[in-house]
């Protein structure tokens, strides 16, 4: 009996171009996964940001910012990782800046993207952590459907198997970058065997991770970024099997992939997080904006256009968020009505409240008698929350 005769016939087939060219503009199928992962997790995170009360459209200003960050963590990863290809005897450095070659990591994406996002985060006044958690659920599904990118350009496989979902793998082609090596009849040429698909492992534990965080998030309505976090376990932990069964060529430190390494020590650092950080959801309110029509009954303050007022539509956005307790969103959907500051930051004179030894008749009083009144406290305790984060 040989390993032949064990093979399945079934198999999971590979595409064969992974590059489409409208014109002289190149269409690659890689980018194109990237960016409906990008989108589905914008939607995604949207979503979860108008249920804790943020204002429609602020995914978009925050990534403005996450996205291209995200890109030149990704790349900066892969040339730090994988140097030789770069500088060095053999290589070009020009290269670096050569993306549409391939070479991004996802461990610089996340970085990269969380700084761009805690930027846009201070620009609109909404707690970073509040943003985290929102995207926790969307990012494992945007990094599903950007593995099938891998899948077009025939990488990132595993070992040989007889399984039955056994991957076709075909021969790149170097000198037409994006096609499959053809014979002289035309025809593909396969790799032989079939592979273990590891960019289907990923993606459907990914798929995984997203469906565990909307259920726990769901069941103990986790804060402080603690969403996030539980996020990163899950991927690490997922990561740290499949990249052992990879069989492309990588950088190693003590005979292991690095990015096990990697997968691993992230894992540990989001495990202490989640353990030691502690506090409830954070909801959001917003400064800065005309008194709020009530929302409509059953809806929810995303429902609320912020962009209205009673003269027609006028464009208004939040100065900032104030964070609430859940049952002061709650009251804030349902009526419309602005909680009180804490009393600590509200303890302000009024002319309806004068001071306890005043006399019950005014009398004029000269100039340094009479305290003055702190006119940037609004009625409806208007102040932008602090916005680091």
């Amino acid at each position: 009996m040989t390993l032949a005769s064990l093979s399945p016939q079934a198999a999971l087939p590979s595409p064969t171009t992974a590059v489409w060219h409208l014109g002289p503009a190149p269409i690659r199928a890689y980018a194109l996964c990237i960016i409906l992962g990008i989108v589905l997790a914008c939607w995604v995170t949207e979503r979860r940001l108008r249920q804790r009360g943020v204002a429609p459209g602020a995914v978009l200003d925050i990534a403005v910012w996450a996205v291209p960050a995200g890109i030149v963590g990704a790349r900066i990863y892969h040339v730090i990782t994988s140097p030789e290809k770069y500088f060095g005897t053999g290589g070009d450095w020009l290269k670096v800046f050569y993306i549409h070659e391939g070479g991004l990591g996802i461990w610089g994406a996340v970085a990269g993207g969380a700084v761009g996002a805690w930027i846009a985060a201070r620009q609109l006044g909404i707690p970073f952590a509040v943003v985290a958690d929102a995207l926790a659920p969307g990012l494992p599904l945007a990094q599903a459907v950007g593995r099938f990118g891998n899948w077009f350009n025939n990488e990132l496989y595993g070992g040989r198997t007889t399984l039955p979902w056994g991957l076709e793998i075909h021969r790149m082609d170097p000198a037409n970058p994006g096609q499959a090596q053809r014979d002289p009849a035309g025809q593909a040429v396969l790799e032989p065997g079939l592979y273990h698909p590891t960019f289907l492992y990923e993606a459907l534990w990914n798929v995984g991770v997203a469906a565990l965080v909307f259920a726990l998030d769901r069941r103990f309505k986790l804060g402080k970024g603690r969403a996030f976090a539980l996020y990163v376990m899950g991927y690490t932990a997922g990561r740290f099997w499949i990249e052992l069964m990879r069989t492309d060529e990588a950088n190693q430190i003590l005979g292991v992939r690095l990015n096990v390494w990697t997968a691993a020590v992230v894992f540990l650092g989001a495990l202490i997080y989640f353990l030691r950080v502690r506090g409830p959801r954070e909801y959001l309110i917003p400064v800065g904006v005309p008194a709020a029509a009530v929302p409509p009954a059953g809806g929810d303050v995303s429902q609320v256009d912020l962009s209205r007022t009673e003269n027609g539509p006028r464009a208004v956005a939040p100065e900032g968020y104030r964070t609430v307790s859940e049952e002061q969103f709650e009251a804030y959907r349902e009526t419309g009505e602005v909680p009180d500051e804490p009393a600590a930051a509200t303890t302000t004179e009024t002319d309806d409240e004068p001071p306890a030894d005043a006399d019950d008749e005014a009398e004029p009083v000269g100039d340094g008698d009479v305290p003055e009144r702190d006119d940037r406290a609004g009625a409806a305790g208007a102040r932008p929350a602090d916005r680091d984060s």
